[in-house]
This record gives C-alpha cells, structure tokens and sequence, in this order.
C-alpha cells in the first residue's frame, strides 16, 4: 500500500509540474493577447513581430510580421502586393507572406515553444519566430496596442531652414513598430539622413555634436517606439537635437487612429 500510495503522489506531482509549462506541449498558456518586437533592426532592415491569441488555454490565432526600418506598410502586405517578389528575384519556393503562413500553421498545429528543425514548405529562417514567441510567452499577455493598424505619415507644411521634416510610422497589432523620421531638401539632393551618413552633414565635424543627425534621429525614433507615446518627453539619451518637431509630426500621424 505505501508503494501505490507513493507512486500516485509522484504521479500528481509531474502532473501538477506538466500543467505549469505553459509552452512545451501547448497546455497552459495564459488566456489573452501577446506581442513581442525585436529590439532592433536586422542589416537587411527588418525588424519582426510576432503576435498570439490564447483561448481556453491554447494558441487560436498567431501572425508573424515584419517592419521596414523606413516605415511603410507591414512585411506581409508588401509581400501580398508583389513588393517584395522573393519567387521572381531569388528563386524561393514560395513569397515571404506564403512561407510565413505555414510557419504560423506550424506552430498552432503543435502548440510547442520548441523550435523544429525544419518545416515543409518554408525555406526562410524561422528561427525569429520561434525567439519572439518565447519572449511573448516569457512576458506573458499584454494586449493590443493603443492604435489602429496601418502606416501613417505626416510632414511639415513648408521648409524650415532648407528641410522639410516628415514622419513615417508602421503600426501592427496596435504597436508602432517603426518610426522613420527624416527631412526632404528644398534644393536638390539625397534626404538629411542620407546626406548625414554619407558626411554631408557634418554636425560631428563643425560643430561638435555628439553624433551624426542620422544616429540622433534613430535614438529618438526609438525612444517613441518604446514610449508608444505621442507625448515629447524633457530628454532623450543619445540625442541632443530638437526634438519636439518628430513628436509633433508623430501626433498628427496618429490623430484619429486611437484603438
């Protein structure tokens, strides 16, 4: 009897132990939203995201995107509109959008955190999915974000000082994924960021600033990104420009497109 009784305990024990891994084998997820984003762009320019819906403790929906360091619209819908032909250029199997899908399919089929080796039908990296899923589960559920999903713009009415500054933001799943702050010429020639990294715009060299505009610009892009907030705040490190004009032009982007 104290065998049996002692095995039943171990057995309600590795119960109780495979109930609590929401993630090895898909039981016991959280109900609710998740989102997580890298925390930075990859050579190629994208930076991707991964979202999860959970009922009754198991994954329902999962979307796997992308956004481009220059804003515009998601990974997914360029790749559904013929912008990112990965069948005609590199000889993929299948676009972006269509391999990612099945990468998704994957996923809620096994309801497992653990990245496989490979998945039929998918030759892209996938590796970041299966990375961003463990962060969101590690995070647990967060919800949508505060706006509506698309890619909203805004730039100044006139030129001020030979520039007219303009704001590109990305939105998916209620999160401002990307923000490219940038300003056009009114003479001829490349953009200010552009200009800046090829040493036009030598604020380093005659004036002594702390970094080029292009570095500064991309620390108060991300500091919006992190904020999810329209509101300027007192400082940012790693800028020392102006920087009410990015969060004016933020604003007005995102007017109206409150969840």
């Amino acid at each position: 009897m104290k065998n049996i009784a002692k095995g039943f305990a171990m057995l309600m024990v590795l119960a109780i132990a495979l109930s609590s891994c929401g993630g090895g084998n898909g039981a016991g997820f959280e109900d609710g939203v998740y989102f997580a984003m890298e925390d930075g762009y990859s050579d190629s320019g994208w930076r991707y995201n991964v979202t999860m819906v959970v009922e009754d403790g198991e994954v329902s929906e999962v979307s796997w995107n992308g956004s481009n360091i220059n804003g515009g619209v998601d990974k997914v819908t360029l790749s559904e509109n013929g912008g990112y032909p990965m069948v005609e250029r590199g000889g993929a199997m299948a676009e972006w959008h269509v391999q990612a899908k099945t990468v998704e399919d994957f996923f809620l089929a096994e309801q497992s955190t653990e990245q496989p080796d490979a998945i039929s039908g998918a030759s892209i990296h996938f590796d970041e999915f299966y990375a961003l899923v463990n962060e969101a589960v590690e995070a647990g559920p967060v919800g949508y974000g505060p706006y509506r999903d698309g890619n909203y713009t805004a730039s100044d009415a006139e030129f001020h000082n030979g520039w007219k500054y303009f704001v590109d933001i990305t939105v998916i799943s209620g999160y401002a994924v990307s923000a490219h702050w940038d300003a056009e010429p009114e003479e001829e020639g490349t953009n200010k960021a552009q200009r800046s990294k090829d040493g036009e715009y030598g604020m380093v060299e005659n004036g002594g600033a702390i970094a080029p505009w292009w570095e500064q610009a991309r620390a108060v892009e991300e500091a919006f990104i992190a904020s999810q907030s329209t509101d300027a705040p007192d400082a940012i490190s790693g800028a020392t420009i102006t920087i009410g004009g990015f969060f004016e032009l933020a604003e007005q982007a995102l007017a109206g497109a409150q969840r």
